[in-house]
């Protein structure tokens, strides 16, 4: 959707670009499987548009219902086990949060705790030697940023400086917002926040049941480095392959150009009501965008 590629375009290049010697730093790797960082205190209230199920024995009351539930079962459980006042110290927040505007996300506390973290930014220098790439025209550099990630099972992309423009610039006043991923058993709700120019992804449910621990299940990286030179940004991601498949973080990282890039006034409401006007917002709304765009349709089931 970016306009360049994605995970679903991996099959090897006609006439790939031979690999300069040097070019690439080869010190990114892409973790499928990797403990991603904590996502931070982002706590939306949300509910989950599928069928419920009723409360298994021996499960959680007012979680068995969710059916995603099974997903985070083992690390719930866990966590019920070995830290039993934590435990209901969370479920008792969860309840609480029931009181509050659908969408409430504590964007300051969750920024103001990414900031504090103090890690070191992966930058495009750490992929690429970025000064030999300068050397390059636009349309190589994407052939090289294609021919250096289509054999790695993640996400990327490489975007128009205008369209990254209208992204950052809407992200300052909007830094979070939410998505829908296609399931079998119907839909689940991702909420994203921006912190810098990564964008962190979680479930709904895993914000809810481990609150500030929650770790990101998808993180989109963009590389600002070339686009004021080259008119691009080049984008990739980190995924935790435990929850998502590369087509299924495809689709949420498609969204971000649906929301924060679309011409429609209506489309980027959503994300604008999301973030100021929380008790307005409707999550029947994303699903109809979602629903509109194609997006994730190979995604659902043949029978839905």
């Amino acid at each position: 959707m970016w306009g360049a590629w994605g995970a679903a375009d991996a099959e090897p290049m006609a006439g790939a670009l031979q690999q300069v010697s040097g070019l690439y730093r080869g010190a990114l790797s892409v973790r499928g499987r990797a403990v991603l960082r904590p996502l931070g205190l982002l706590s939306p209230q949300a509910r989950l548009l599928a069928v419920p199920r009723g409360p298994a024995r021996g499960g959680e009351p007012g979680l068995e219902g969710n059916p995603f539930y099974g997903r985070y079962r083992d690390k719930i459980q866990a966590l019920r086990r070995s830290n039993p006042e934590v435990f209901e110290s969370r479920m008792e927040k969860r309840s609480e949060q029931k009181t509050q505007p659908v969408g409430h996300s504590k964007q300051v506390e969750f920024i103001r705790y990414m900031e504090d973290k103090a890690r070191p930014i992966c930058t495009l220098d750490s992929i690429l030697n970025v000064e030999m790439v300068k050397e390059k025209t636009p349309e190589e550099i994407k052939q090289i940023w294609k021919q250096y990630f289509s054999a790695k099972d993640t996400v990327y992309a490489v975007i128009p400086a205008e369209t990254f423009d209208l992204i950052w610039k809407r992200t300052q006043n909007c830094p979070s917002f939410l998505c829908a991923l296609p399931r079998k058993e119907g839909y689940e709700f991702f909420v994203g926040q921006w912190s810098g120019t990564e964008l962190h992804f979680t479930a709904l449910i895993n914000i809810q049941t481990q609150g500030e621990t929650a770790s990101s299940q998808l993180i989109l990286y963009h590389y600002p480095e070339l686009q004021k030179e080259k008119g691009i940004v080049l984008m990739t991601a980190e995924i935790d392959s435990k929850f998502l498949s590369v087509p299924e973080a495809q689709c949420i990282a498609n969204q971000v150009q649906l929301f924060y890039a679309t011409d429609r006034s209506e489309t980027y409401g959503l994300v604008e009501t999301f973030n100021h006007r929380p008790n307005e917002f409707k999550y029947m709304a994303v699903l109809a965008e979602l629903e509109q765009s194609g997006l994730g349709r190979e995604l659902r089931p043949t029978n839905n």
